[in-house]
């Protein structure tokens, strides 16, 4: 993983080059004001006024530069204001000029990521900025950067190498890191404590057998938080199949487990006065003699018989049986993350997670914090109305609703197997960045993840 600590530094007064902030509003007086010299460099590159205009303008020295950066407001930099500017420079250390980095170095983070696991060319960069203020703001745009990065590199690794094993071995390299309790549910006591996630699971491989994946941090006395990710590490949609379009990306299925497990990770680091239990069903979706049916009927851990009607909604089966082992522990909130539907990716679109909770005051206040960190999420209604198209003729309950609403009938049935009396929230998630931007490359990409984890350390602030 990239080593983010080395990439935004207090500034002590060292050595840097300077980025100059210049405002769209005040492009054409500021350069007006410049030597000619820079006024002609800055014209060649295009530095013209718009919103991320880049530049680099020679000094009175042979070796003497500095970059130039148009933004909107240099009284309050976004987070991806520094992002096409810390990819386009090269190696060195850098500080602003006219304006402060703020949630920019989060930005300035974010696009010296890389996944060049599979790559024989990779390049290390490692452009530094300085930030003033307190180290604090240091250490919480490392932690964000952290756990970004942990879910990209999870999603981004092909099935092959990111099977259910895999998935529970980088769950235990993390729980040895923070001394955390590690438990592995797996075969015939899987198939009778979590006969949803056995089902699910069963037609795959010996490698890659179905597991319950569970850790456990923190003081016994401190309020419980149940985290829950959908850890599907490759769907085929079961026997009914997905077409190959639809295949392509199935790698990133378990991107739900990859930002609860980045998450638990953070608030680990972040020591936050929780007892953190995390849950990630892990199993492979896969096509064989063993594989679930559609018309079987499978008993869930909570009781509730539920009827197959398409095996290609096998996500919500898993995290069924896991939201209801997290229930009984009697956790004061629960939040799953899931790639569970196409309908909110219809609805939504690629960059903006649903979020579903029953209780207001749980969606607002992440939709407040989503604001305010720049990680936004749309909140979709739990319409109760729409339970009945999850009926079924000879079960309690369908696994799928039919062809309209699929996100709300999917997170109502997920309601089923969380208690009306706990808060919680489920963010059905993408997971994938379609198109390339600054700070953003195209893949594995956490949506939500900052948003809970400014939610959680607001909640339960360090004393």
């Amino acid at each position: 993983m990239t080593d983010f600590n080395s990439l935004i530094q207090p500034d002590n007064g060292q050595d840097a080059r300077t980025i100059e902030i210049v405002a769209v509003a005040d492009h054409d007086e500021w350069l007006g004001s410049q030597p000619s010299s820079v006024r002609a460099a800055a014209t060649a590159q295009k530095f013209e006024g718009k919103k991320g205009d880049f530049a680099i303008v020679q000094g009175a020295g042979e070796d003497e530069w500095r970059a130039l950066l148009c933004v909107a407001d240099p009284a309050a930099l976004d987070i991806w204001a520094l992002a096409k500017a810390a990819d386009a420079l090269p190696e060195g250390t850098y500080r602003l000029k006219g304006a402060d980095v703020g949630d920019a170095g989060l930005g300035w983070l974010f696009a010296h990521y890389r996944y060049d696991r599979y790559r024989s060319d990779a390049k290390v960069k490692g452009a530094r900025i300085l930030l003033t203020g307190e180290p604090a703001r240091i250490d919480m745009a490392i932690l964000q950067a952290r756990a970004t990065a942990l879910v990209r590199d999870l999603v981004n690794t092909p099935a092959a190498d990111m099977g259910p094993e895999q998935l529970e071995a980088e769950v235990a390299t993390i729980a040895k890191a923070h001394k955390a309790e590690l438990t592995v549910t797996r075969g015939a006591e899987l198939e009778k404590g979590y006969p949803l996630i056995h089902a699910v699971g069963k037609g795959a491989a010996r490698d890659y057998a179905p597991r319950l994946i569970e850790l456990v941090w923190g003081d016994e006395r401190h309020p419980r938080v149940a985290i829950v990710g959908k850890g599907v590490c490759f769907d085929s949609g079961g026997l009914d199949i997905k077409p190959a379009a639809g295949m392509r990306l199935m790698k990133k299925d378990m991107g739900g487990a990859a930002h609860a497990l980045a998450l638990s990770d953070a608030i680990m680091q972040a020591r936050l006065p929780v007892r953190l239990h995390m849950l990630v069903p892990a199993v492979e979706n896969a096509i064989s003699g063993s594989a679930f049916r559609p018309g079987d009927i499978i008993a869930s851990r909570k009781g509730i018989k539920v009827e197959i009607d398409n095996t290609d909604a096998e996500g919500r089966l898993v995290l069924a049986d896991a939201l209801a082992k997290a229930v009984e522990s009697e956790p004061e909130l629960i939040i799953d993350f899931a790639t569970l539907t196409g309908a909110a990716r219809t609805a939504l679109g690629p960059e903006l997670p649903a979020l579903f909770a029953n209780e207001d005051a749980l969606a607002d206040a992440l939709l407040d914090t989503a604001d305010s960190v720049g990680d936004p999420v749309w909140r979709m209604p739990l319409w109760q109305p729409y339970l009945d198209m999850l009926d079924s003729d000879i079960a309690d309950i369908s696994n799928s609703g039919g062809a309209f609403a699929g996100a709300i009938t999917a997170a109502l049935f997920l309601q089923k197997f969380v208690s009306n009396d706990v808060p919680w929230a489920h963010f059905d998630t993408y997971a994938w960045r379609v198109t390339a931007k600054p700070g953003r490359p195209k893949g594995g990409e956490a949506l939500g993840l900052r948003a809970v984890l400014r939610y959680l350390t607001e909640r339960y602030p360090v004393r």
